[in-house]
């Protein structure tokens, strides 16, 4: 409950990875959302977990001022501090977790705690003012849903959350009770267009690379296998020994291989791992009778996953929620939601709870 009629301003901090993030809502809304990602990591083919904790010394601080400043209100002013407490980078999530303790003991201000992967399937919560206004105009739920990104889904509901580290098909029944029905049993879907991506030597990070060969791509040129999981969970691995075996075949045939075929190469992978992921994804429509779907995570900004679920709408009559792609990669917003959402319970952190690097929705 919000106490004396006060305005209530969260300030969310994110930094399990590679990106600093800092954002500040006012009952709910947001006002800023200011990330800085790091760069030192594409000579890497990868995320250096070391240089990972340096930058969020550098970027912390002028992040969260950046945050405050836009959102047009000073840190005396804050209600309480919202961070993320894992899983993520141990180093990467130290910084941001001792940086909000102290932010928070300074401003005599409660602590809150956030799951990474919550946050994620909470970013379709959060609302900004514009989004405010246009949703207002729209004319049908269902019409919201399938067209705006703003659109709220209705309790209970599916997720399905992807990104470089997580594939998982979340019930989610309230903000604060998710179970996880599904999930891969090796690597996760982002991962595995990472490590195909820098196989055929095209950069990192591969998501945004692969996407943009595959709509210049034949999805239909190449197999690759698929695997045979029971139940809801998953699992790449298979897919990317597939993909390298039969790349160094090819290659082995035509040096030139990868350069003359890369759109090709690119949609067909594409193309798998969106089937891979559909499928598990209807069989969970099915046995829970649940057609509100959303997709959240950093590969839910895939173009080929996002013409899936547009088309499974229009095939099984889901109502479907993607997320803003400002909301797909880390980011402090959706963390700050969360946030939002505690305060009002009044769940609070104490000040010696530690960071965790590996958990699901429950510590």
């Amino acid at each position: 409950m919000q106490q004396n009629n006060k305005d209530i301003y969260i300030l969310g901090i994110e930094s399990s990875c590679d990106d600093t993030s800092a954002a500040v809502l006012k009952n709910g809304i947001l006002l800023s959302n200011v990330t800085a990602s790091q760069a030192v990591h594409e000579a890497y083919g990868g995320v250096v977990p070391e240089l990972a904790s340096r930058a969020h010394q550098q970027n912390v601080v002028p992040v969260v001022h950046e945050a405050i400043k836009r959102a047009g209100i000073t840190k005396e002013q804050l209600t309480a501090i919202a961070f993320t407490r894992g899983p993520g980078l141990m180093g990467s999530l130290l910084v941001g977790v001792n940086f909000a303790k102290g932010f928070a003991r300074s401003l005599g201000i409660p602590l809150i705690d956030v799951n990474h992967l919550q946050g994620h399937v909470m970013a379709h919560f959060i609302k900004s003012e514009e989004a405010n206004a246009k949703s207002e105009e729209l004319a049908t739920a269902k019409k919201a849903a399938e067209t705006d990104a703003s659109a709220i889904p209705p309790f209970p509901f599916l997720c399905l959350l992807v990104s470089g580290g997580n594939s998982q098909i979340v019930l989610v029944r309230a903000y604060n009770d998710m179970e996880v029905l599904g999930q891969t049993i090796d690597d996760a879907a982002g991962e595995a267009i990472d490590k195909c991506s820098k196989v055929m030597g095209l950069g990192y990070p591969g998501g945004p690379i692969i996407d943009r060969l595959a709509r210049q791509g034949n999805p239909k040129a190449y197999q690759f296998a698929e695997p045979h999981i029971p139940g809801l969970d998953y699992s790449f691995s298979g897919l990317k020994t597939s993909f390298l075996y039969n790349l160094r075949k090819w290659v082995e045939d035509d040096p030139d291989f990868v350069e003359h075929h890369k759109e090709d190469l690119a949609a067909s992978l594409e193309w798998t791992i969106v089937d891979i992921l559909m499928k598990k994804l209807r069989l969970a429509v099915k046995q829970t009778g649940i057609k509100h779907v959303a997709v959240a995570g950093g590969v839910s900004a895939n173009n080929g996953l996002r013409n899936a679920f547009h088309d499974h709408a229009k095939r099984y009559g889901w109502t479907i929620y993607i997320p803003k792609f400002s909301y797909t990669t880390d980011n402090a917003a959706m963390i700050g939601i969360v946030g939002h959402y505690k305060y009002l319970d009044s769940e609070f952190c104490p000040i010696d709870a530690p960071a965790f690097s590996k958990v699901t929705f429950k510590e």
